[in-house]
């Protein structure tokens, strides 16, 4: 850690000017327990590289408090009354970093050819991007399927126009995203490759140095186009220092030292030394720093491969193919008991439908899942022909984290004449396994890419099989498909959130997945922090964030 303090130390000190060391108190800490790979928005595809680009970028649009996507870049938009064009008008005054790229080394101001710039370059090929998704199937394409040069349109400097080939309601959502934030050309083309610690962007904070092995510091950006209400210009921290310590018994006992402001995530260990296993906070927590417990937009379930082309054959796979099976193992289940042993009561039963019970749509009365009813599971699998004398033989495909959840659920299923084998993977075997439609049987978890019941709903949507796309079950109801679409162009939010639910009560009844809980995320904050608030999407935004 010695080394690890001078760095910092030396080039925090200098954010003030030479004359003035930086108050700790202008200072924000928070560490990166997972690998961050990239300060280039077109790579910012986990949450370790989400929080890190948010300082350092704008989009044309960025979420509200309550999830709603509101102007950024953009000070104000318009959709055609058809749904399929959408106008954006850019403010004034926005400008890139200062930086060596540009003439004389001052940031010039972004125009909406930056955008088109940088939504275009999440589909070279040169840049190999995993965020090209994001437009792929909803802008206009050429006859060949690729991206039309027209999808994206500069009308001049601050007009930019985005054409989509059919209606698309949660568009606005995916524009909040971080792959959806504005580079320069001219770093990209300076830098290549290393633009990814090279970063210059428009946002709060400006990129000082990142020490691969020890830290990233960033520097308060003076020329920010952002005030606060009262008129004083943002950021009011001086310096971000993101901390790379892996160990998490080290990361927690370092915030309890103070030395870092935020802990996000608290796993096993830490979550039963702070927390009773109901959920409240142990006494001799209660007044050192904040806990937060949270709605995460992320459901952990267990999925059935469905099509049977690439399983084994060696067990009684075809056996998932039933739904009675699928419906049995689900009401097998006692989520809440699950949740409370094993989670202290972070995360909510997964009693409802796939669509997490933080989004607006959500309806547990309107949505009926799979409660614990062990008596209909065993009726169930003797329907389906299981029973003492033919028992229901399965395996589980998991990962090292989830294991000891699998085991209470290969009790509760043992209970009802269900016997299932756990097989542990590494996680990228999983990942595999489960994309490839080679796991019979398998947990996984879909965390939101952005707030609307639509990407979740996605994963049922039977054009969108994995590999290629989020259907990892493959599977297909052609009523299912229909209901989806309609979904997309329905402009009436009432009707559109009737359409979702119709959706998840119809895929719940085929049970492809047996949704296990809605996650919450634990958030540790210094009592001194002021400014850092909660959302579903589990954001780190910094730029309006004190410390006193």
């Amino acid at each position: 850690m010695a080394g690890f303090s001078f760095v910092c130390t030396g080039l925090l000190s200098g954010c003030g000017g030479p004359a003035q060391p930086t108050d700790d108190r202008r200072v924000f800490r928070y560490n990166q327990p997972e690998a961050l790979t990239s300060l280039d928005p077109a790579f910012a595809n986990k949450q370790a590289n989400i929080w890190a680009v948010t300082q350092l970028y704008n989009g044309l649009l960025e979420l509200d408090d309550s999830l709603k996507p509101g102007p950024a870049i953009a000070r104000r938009y318009q959709i055609s009354p058809d749904g399929k064009t959408y106008t954006f008008t850019l403010r004034s005054g926005v400008r890139f970093h200062d930086s060596e790229v540009f003439a004389g080394g001052k940031g010039r101001a972004v125009t909406a050819q930056d955008f088109v710039y940088s939504f275009r370059r999440l589909f070279d090929p040169a840049t190999a991007s995993p965020g090209g998704w994001i437009f792929r199937g909803k802008v206009l394409e050429n006859s060949q399927g690729e991206i039309s040069d027209t999808a994206f349109v500069a009308a001049n400097d601050s007009t930019l126009r985005i054409y989509l080939k059919e209606p698309f309601i949660p568009f606005l959502g995916i524009l909040t995203m971080p792959y959806a934030y504005v580079v320069p050309r001219e770093a990209v083309q300076r830098y290549g490759k290393d633009f990814r610690e090279h970063p210059v962007g428009t946002g709060p904070f400006r990129f000082k140095v990142w020490d691969e092995s020890n830290a990233i510091i960033y520097h308060r950006n003076p020329s920010y186009w952002r005030r606060d209400a009262q008129g004083q210009p943002l950021p009011y921290l001086d310096a971000v220092q993101i901390s790379f310590i892996t160990d998490r018994k080290t990361e927690f006992l370092t915030f309890q030292q103070g030395k870092l402001d935020f802990l996000s995530g608290i796993r096993e260990g830490s979550r039963d030394l702070i927390m009773h296993p109901d959920g409240t906070v142990r006494e001799e927590f209660r007044n050192k720093f904040r806990v937060e417990k949270v709605p995460y937009l992320n459901t952990e379930y267990l999925g059935f491969q469905l099509d049977p082309k690439n399983l084994p054959t060696d067990d009684d796979t075809p056996a998932l193919r039933d739904r009675r099976v699928r419906q049995a193992l689900s009401y097998a289940l006692n989520k809440p008991e699950m949740v409370a042993y094993f989670l202290n009561n972070v995360g909510v039963p997964g009693v409802s439908g796939f669509v997490p019970s933080s989004l607006p749509s959500y309806s547990a009365t309107l949505v009926p899942g799979y409660d614990y009813q062990p008596q209909k599971a065993r009726a169930l699998l003797r329907e389906a022909g299981f029973g003492p004398g033919r028992p229901l033989r399965l395996r589980l495909s998991t990962v090292q984290e989830r294991k000891e959840i699998c085991e209470y659920m290969q009790k509760k299923w043992a209970e009802v004449g269900a016997q299932v084998q756990i097989d542990v993977n590494q996680a990228a075997a999983h990942q595999e396994l489960v994309d490839n439609g080679r796991a019979a049987f398998f947990t996984k978890s879909w965390l939101g890419d952005y707030p609307d019941a639509e990407n979740y709903l996605a994963l049922f949507y039977s054009p969108n099989f994995s590999p290629a796309g989020p259907n990892k079950t493959h599977y297909k109801n052609t009523i299912y498909d229909r209901l989806y679409q309609q979904a997309n162009g329905e402009q009436n939010t009432a009707k559109r959130y009737d359409l979702y639910r119709q959706m998840d009560r119809l895929m719940m009844a085929d049970a492809p997945v047996v949704p296990l809980y809605y996650d919450e995320v634990v958030r540790l904050t210094q009592n001194n922090v002021r400014g850092l608030r909660p959302n579903p999407m589990n954001q780190l935004t910094l730029e309006r964030v004190r410390k006193e």
